[in-house]
């Protein structure tokens, strides 16, 4: 299992960035996808997921509004649509994914996720 995640980069606030993450060898349809995000000296944080299978979607609070996540089927490509970005959004985004329902995982806790890809630095100047 290979997750690619790419589109990171410096932009000023209130601009928008467009992550994507795309994936190859996941076992199960039924798999759980995620954006998480860790900023300098912090633990990381959940932004969002999705339920692979019907399209369902989490957002954590502080980015909802903001922050859409969308997914390519044909292309088993996940993607993180930020606008509006704020200087607080600046972390390291990862992807990540899981083969199991996200009926029987938690879908905030980082460690739920057997899954990685090796994350895209977004950077928000004000």
């Amino acid at each position: 299992v290979q997750l690619q995640a790419s589109g990171g980069g410096l932009v000023q606030a209130g601009g928008s960035l467009r992550l994507s993450c795309a994936t190859s060898g996941l076992p199960f349809s039924s798999h759980v996808m995620a954006w998480f995000r860790q900023a300098p000296g912090r633990e990381r944080e959940f932004v969002a997921a999705v339920s692979w299978s019907d399209g369902s979607l989490y957002y954590t609070d502080s980015v909802k509004g903001r922050f859409t996540l969308s997914r390519d089927n044909a292309e088993n490509t996940m993607y993180l649509q930020m606008n509006s970005l704020k200087p607080e959004d600046t972390a390291v985004y990862y992807c990540a994914a899981d083969p199991r329902s996200w009926l029987y995982i938690k879908v905030v806790v980082p460690t739920e996720y057997a899954y990685w890809g090796q994350g895209t630095l977004v950077t928000v100047s004000s």
